[in-house]
């Protein structure tokens, strides 16, 4: 076995296991060996991919699995009186949470690198996964998102580089052990668990503590937080930006008709030539030069990375192009925080187009009230927006927060409707939008749905189309 466990750890159940980070784990852990089983609510092409490795799988918690194992891995929204949980405390299995588990992962490869921040994680991951793959340097790879170039969310490789994510919530990534750690931005989000952005803060700089003298931090240098929490650090630290000087710095950015970037590369003053990116948008300059940043780190050459960065033209549900109704090109985004939002449109205002119809799903009663402010002046390069219900994910609605609060405060925006089901949504765009606009749908739940509706629509109206 790679990682440290004691000997005799060899029947590991992990609860949650459809979950896209748990997931992954159980692949690593077929891999190496150990005999795996897991529980989660419902069958999915997740677990039915699981199954299909070897692992053995209960739908509903109802604990048959657990009585044999040696160890019990449970995710976040797994809590103490999950019936499994109590089935393996009261025979005594020991548990440790997903973070736990993937920390001693984690430590087991030369070369662990986590990536962490408030925005652009999936996408930055997976930019740095590709030029790792791309360099024939097989990574160990766990994205928070389906890559195609991968065929999913995980790649198990067998070399000693090993890529993932790092999520702040519950400060799950301080149980990490990276050997390169990247922080793209700190920033005001997950205000259900954090009490205040120096809780935030506070959170990040112990993740920049865990990378150790010997490793590398790279680090976004256009953020104050970060600013901030740099001095105190004993790792190399390579920064990178655009508006404060870095040692890796995007100049002279352009933008084509499709939204995508070139620029010039400088590092440590000297200008190394033009990089060209096939996703859209200032927030994938930052990412690229974030992941440039881990490739220099590591050794690869320049013209690997100009020539492979180019290869990776994005991960599923960033900026997504669907397809076209009526002549509009229909888009969907993950983006579900107010700087996620106006990066995701400040992208559009670059893609040639007429008018922008944004759809935005509002994630999370906790994220809608603690950032309504915020959110209500997110949406300024929108022509028009549609907001919908609020998708309550792990939350229960007190009636306390709803899409009409948000609405009630968006004044300045006149042209925004509340409209409740996803069939209205799709009826009011179906009658409105013309030849070259965009219709944009955004958040993390299943606002995507409409996009998917409207082009069914315009099949069914349209018979032949595809």
């Amino acid at each position: 076995m790679k990682f440290n466990l004691t000997d005799n750890i060899k029947h590991i159940h992990l609860i949650g296991i459809g979950g896209i980070s748990m997931s992954g784990i159980a692949e690593i852990l077929l891999k190496e060996g150990f005999e795996v089983t897991g529980s989660d609510m419902a069958t999915t092409p997740i677990t039915e991919k699981l199954k299909a490795k070897g692992a053995r799988i209960d739908f509903g918690h109802t604990g048959t699995l657990v009585k044999d194992s040696d160890l019990i891995v449970y995710s976040a929204a797994i809590k103490a009186d999950n019936p499994e949980r109590m089935l393996g405390k009261k025979q005594n299995i020991p548990e440790i949470d997903r973070a736990e588990m993937l920390g001693k992962i984690m430590k087991s490869y030369p070369h662990a690198i986590a990536i962490a921040g408030a925005h652009g994680k999936t996408t930055t991951t997976s930019f740095i996964s590709l030029l790792l793959e791309y360099a024939d340097l097989d990574p160990t790879i766990m994205v928070g998102g389906n890559l195609k170039e991968i065929d999913g969310n995980i790649k198990i490789g067998s070399s000693d580089y090993f890529v993932t994510e790092a999520c702040e919530y519950y400060e799950s990534f301080l149980q990490f052990q990276p050997k390169i750690g990247v922080l793209l931005n700190i920033d005001k989000d997950h205000l259900d668990y954090f009490t205040d952005m120096d809780h935030i803060v506070r959170a990040f700089k112990g993740f920049a503590e865990l990378v150790p003298e010997d490793g590398h931090l790279i680090a976004f240098n256009d953020n104050p937080y970060i600013r901030e929490i740099l001095p105190g650090l004993t790792c190399r630290k390579v920064t990178y930006g655009v508006s404060v000087e870095s040692d890796f710095m995007a100049k002279n950015v352009v933008f084509n008709n499709s939204a995508h970037p070139t620029f010039d590369l400088y590092h440590k003053g000297e200008n190394l030539g033009a990089i060209t990116l096939q996703v859209p948008g200032m927030h994938n300059v930052f990412n690229a030069l974030a992941s440039i940043a881990v490739a220099f780190t590591l050794g690869l050459s320049l013209t690997d990375i100009q020539t492979n960065i180019t290869r990776f033209t994005g991960i599923h549900r960033r900026f997504d192009i669907l397809g076209k109704v009526k002549g509009a090109t229909i888009v969907d985004d993950y983006a579900h925080h107010p700087v996620e939002i106006r990066a995701t449109l400040e992208a559009v205002g670059n893609y040639k187009h007429r008018k922008v119809w944004c759809v935005f799903q509002p994630h999370t009663f906790s994220r809608t009230e603690a950032l309504l402010e915020d959110f209500s002046q997110a949406f300024t390069l929108a022509d028009h927006v549609i907001l919908s219900d609020i998708y309550a994910a792990r939350e229960i609605d007190d009636g306390a927060i709803s899409s009409e609060t948000l609405l009630a405060l968006m004044t300045d925006h006149p042209e925004t409707y509340y409209l409740k089901t996803f069939e209205e949504i799709r009826d009011f765009l179906y009658a409105r939008i013309q030849p070259e606009d965009i219709v944009l749908t955004m958040g993390a739940g299943d606002v995507h749905r409409i996009g998917e509706m409207l082009l069914a629509l315009e099949e069914d109206n349209n018979p032949g189309i595809k």
